[in-house]
């Protein structure tokens, strides 16, 4: 098969070497020395230039390869004029670009192409909508100026963003009149970008994004929010060490993201929201050693199911939202997450962490929504499932004082007289220690001042014992209320501790109907 004729009149030395190249696959450097630096790329001399008008025609052209050889655009510390503009292309060569600078956008938007490496670039935009990359689609190292763009688009292999630095389209420049693809204004020009305002504080802006393989992030600086919305990732989002810092957007936006594992730890900082409403998570969630920051909330994860949620934080400043999501293991330590905490409806099978009882309840009481009973019940649930049934009973105490709070001044008086005398029937031994002390007080009493009998007709002999218990007993078993009378300010003890032993009754029987069914809603 003959080589295809350049469609130029004349080629750079650079663009006849990848010209040459090209039908190979082979590598054309053009790096002086060890140098990888190509942010100094746009001071570099017109021997290192090559358009990227030349790079399309490469790739584009069908006849260019030997039929015993495997093409492919393998280029090193070029400067790239002009923008690489594949997009609505087939590409069925692999384009390997390293240590290149890139003064305009790089399009393969609703391309279908083989494997993409851009690795340690300096790149003006990454566009990448709704195309399909059949293969690795690698950008580690890069810095992308005005940020990446990969809504809707399939990628087979894996995503390697990997100590990325990413800014956002607000930062895309202008050319001058007449001026030369490559001779671009400054980063901050101004309006009139093609792109649209609304993403312009959106350093990646992925929904709907599908990877087959694995998504690594990691150690990353973003200056915009992470856009993620029903992205499909799956064999795992990685983004450990990572940095995203934006003002008046969510940090990272994944609502109903889905993914076999999810790792935002290790280092994972983010100045504002961390938001994945609705997200599946296949495997584990981590924020172990995670730095979180926003005003507000500054983790939403409502709605969300996942086999685990690690929540261990280094640092973390805002609230945090878990209402209606799913967790088949909650390894937490609440102290490590201090400020509000919206538990509604959250349910999880298993607790693990450093947290005692006394911790769990203070983070029960830290919902801003204020007394929920499901958390209540849920805690207590678990509690008795692993067998400790006092824990799961403090639990459910705890839930009726803080219910207790919520009603009007009659509930909340019979409410602590509850408390008080049973512990609203998870403390029943209560009852018997006041009844313990009523019956001591009494026979003491009427021991030292007894009343006097009633029917003088026959001999009975007095006991102060049995007659306080008969008094403290709600219906008399004893006979002894009607054979003996108390004398003077005694009378008041005897008919106060009829009416304790009425209120000690009532109370026990108030408190048996919450122990027979504990996990009821009241």
């Amino acid at each position: 098969m003959g080589r295809s004729r350049p469609p130029f009149r004349r080629l750079t030395p650079a663009e006849r070497r990848l010209w040459d190249a090209y039908p190979t696959g082979a590598w054309v450097d053009l790096r002086h020395g060890r140098e990888t630096d190509s942010s100094s790329g746009g001071t570099w001399g017109r021997s290192r230039v090559v358009r990227a008008e030349v790079i399309s025609a490469l790739v584009l052209d069908r006849t260019a390869g030997g039929s015993s050889s495997v093409p492919g655009v393998r280029l090193a510390g070029a400067r790239i004029a002009g923008d690489l503009n594949l997009s609505d292309a087939t590409i069925e060569t692999k384009v390997h670009l390293l240590d290149c600078h890139i003064a305009g956008t790089v399009s393969l938007a609703d391309a279908k192409t083989r494997g993409v490496r851009l690795r340690r670039c300096d790149v003006l935009h990454f566009r990448a909508s709704r195309a399909t990359v059949d293969g690795l689609l690698d950008l580690d190292g890069s810095v992308v100026h005005a940020g990446v763009r990969l809504d809707n688009a399939h990628v087979t292999g894996q995503l390697r963003l990997s100590g990325t630095r990413l800014g956002t389209p607000g930062a895309m420049p202008y050319r001058a009149p007449g001026a030369a693809p490559w001779e671009l204004g400054g980063w901050n020009g101004p309006e009139g970008s093609e792109e649209p305002r609304t993403w312009e504080s959106v350093a990646l802006w992925a929904g709907g994004l599908v990877v087959d393989g694995s998504a690594f992030l990691r150690d990353i600086r973003a200056t915009g929010g992470l856009r993620l919305i029903g992205a499909r990732f799956s064999s795992g989002l990685y983004l450990q060490g990572a940095v995203v810092a934006v003002d008046g957007t969510p940090a990272v936006h994944a609502d109903h993201l889905q993914a076999a594992a999810a790792e935002l730890g290790a280092g994972f900082t983010a100045h504002g929201t961390v938001r994945l409403r609705g997200a599946r998570i296949g495997g584990v969630l981590s924020f172990s050693g995670a730095v979180l920051r926003a005003p507000g909330r500054v983790l939403h994860l409502s709605h969300i199911q996942a086999d685990e949620l690690i929540l261990l934080p280094e640092s973390i400043e805002g609230e945090v939202n878990l209402a209606y999501s799913r967790f088949g293991v909650l390894f937490d330590r609440p102290d490590s997450y201090p400020g509000d905490v919206r538990l509604n409806e959250l349910t999880y099978d298993s607790l693990r962490g450093p947290a005692t009882l006394a911790d769990r309840l203070s983070w029960l009481r830290r919902d801003p929504a204020g007394y929920r009973p499901q958390p209540y019940e849920q805690l207590a649930a678990y509690y008795r499932r692993i067998g400790h049934e006092p824990d799961a009973r403090r639990v459910l105490l705890a839930r009726q004082r803080a219910r207790r709070r919520t009603l009007r001044l009659p509930g909340r008086l019979w409410g602590r007289l509850l408390d008080g005398l049973v512990g609203y029937g998870y403390r029943p031994w209560l009852a018997g220690l006041w009844a313990a002390l009523l019956l001591a007080t009494g026979t003491a009493i009427f021991t030292r001042w007894p009343p006097h009998q009633i029917g003088l007709d026959e001999s009975r002999h007095f006991n102060a014992f049995v007659y306080t218990l008969d008094l403290l007993v709600p219906v008399s078993v004893f006979e002894q209320r009607g054979a003996w009378e108390p004398a003077g300010w005694t009378q008041w003890l005897a008919n106060g501790l009829v009416a304790a032993g009425w209120i000690l009754a009532t109370a026990l029987i108030a408190g048996a109907s919450r122990l027979l069914r504990p996990s009821s809603t009241p």
